[in-house]
């Protein structure tokens, strides 16, 4: 496996990172999450004029058809500048219209920047299993009603469409009998209520009173769909939660260099350097482990690309937890303001710690995989 970026993608990647250092300070930022859209629409503009948007999509319907490594790239530049647009959602949604296909229009409309998406994946008291589905849906040919509630949907009040997933038959935690619909978000029987999340995004609370909806693929045949879908979304996370610490690691270097006790910078100390030693260790782990799950994502089997994702995202949930805790200490009391980036960096790595899977759960679904057990 060849673990060196392409020309393009480094260009890629030199483009964003322009553009996040020329119009995307913290300034900007903390304008736009107090904004009542709680995101920037020029922002989104520029995200729509680098060709982001259609980066994921198929070039049939007007995109780059763009790997999961390209992906890997974008992530880790938007991480490092703590990018709160709705771009993570929409791509993440596009990526179950490619899986189920006959949603080319809407993949043409997200490609040129006109549509934005959400994934309605939540449930009340499932945690983490996709499958506890309780939100139900009558088919008829290939139109869907639906019922019931979805939660901590993010940037589900900014999308123009939702991809819901919901029960067409079986009991609550059956994998099979789920199946996946387009929703759209301003349709009779919508009902949302969008809220900010302590990282400064937002994310909205839906509820489906005999909500139109269309049907994604065959119905009662969505949980194969979801799943890549979910994992999609984690490695995309594992990316930006890369290049959040890198930029953690940085602002916290820098700070070392400036503060001053005893007459001396703290940076000095060979405790603190010990500590930031470790901070960059994890952080070169969190990558390699990154760049493995997205590199083999595109072309692994179900039972690899569990595998990989589950690795990345419990071992990239480790790190950013150790770096996050590590840089708060080291700033001392300001590292918990409002006013540092640092304390934002720190609270945005907790939520995608806990979005898609934390820890505790993907070292679990690993250790489930087929081959675990006689390995160790």
């Amino acid at each position: 496996m060849d673990f060196n970026l392409s020309d393009e993608q480094k260009q890629l990647a030199d483009a964003v990172h322009r553009f996040i250092d020329r119009s995307y300070d913290f300034e900007s930022r903390r304008a736009a999450y107090r904004s009542e859209a709680g995101f920037s629409d020029q922002a989104w503009g520029a995200l729509v004029e680098l060709g982001l948007t259609a980066l994921p999509v198929p070039e049939a319907q007007g995109g780059f058809s763009g790997t999961a490594v390209d992906m890997m790239v974008v992530q880790q530049e938007l991480g490092r500048g703590l990018v709160i647009e709705p771009y993570l959602a929409t791509v993440v949604a596009a990526h179950a219209l490619k899986l189920a296909g006959g949603q080319e229009a809407l993949l043409e409309q997200v490609a040129g920047g006109e549509a934005r998406l959400a994934v309605a994946f939540n449930e009340p008291e499932a945690r983490y299993a996709l499958n506890h589905v309780r939100v139900t849906a009558k088919v008829s040919g290939g139109e869907g009603r639906l019922d019931g509630r979805k939660v901590v949907v993010i940037h589900g009040a900014q999308a123009d469409k939702l991809v819901v997933s919901a029960r067409t038959s079986g009991a609550d935690a059956d994998e099979a009998g789920i199946s996946l619909f387009v929703v759209d978000r301003h349709a009779a029987g919508v009902a949302v209520r969008d809220y900010r999340t302590i990282d400064n995004l937002r994310a909205a609370d839906i509820t489906f009173t005999d909500a139109p909806a269309t049907l994604l693929g065959t119905a009662g045949q969505g949980w194969e769909i979801l799943e890549a879908t979910a994992d999609y979304a984690a490695v995309l996370l594992c990316a930006e939660a890369v290049g959040i610490i890198d930029a953690l690691n940085a602002a916290t270097l820098e700070y070392a260099k400036t503060r001053q006790q005893f007459n001396s910078p703290i940076g000095r100390f060979q405790a603190l350097q010990h500590r930031m030693v470790e901070m960059f260790i994890h952080a070169e782990q969190a990558r390699s482990i990154t760049v493995l799950a997205a590199g083999r994502f595109d072309e692994a089997t179900p039972e690899e690309r569990r595998r990989f994702v589950s690795a990345a995202k419990a071992r990239v949930g480790q790190a950013a937890r150790a770096v996050g805790q590590e840089a708060v200490q080291i700033h001392g009391g300001m590292g918990v303001t409002d006013e540092l980036p640092a304390a934002h960096m720190f609270k945005r790595l907790t939520l995608i710690n806990t979005t898609f899977g934390d820890v505790d759960h993907h070292v679990g679904r690993f250790a489930r995989q087929p081959g675990f057990q006689q390995a160790a």
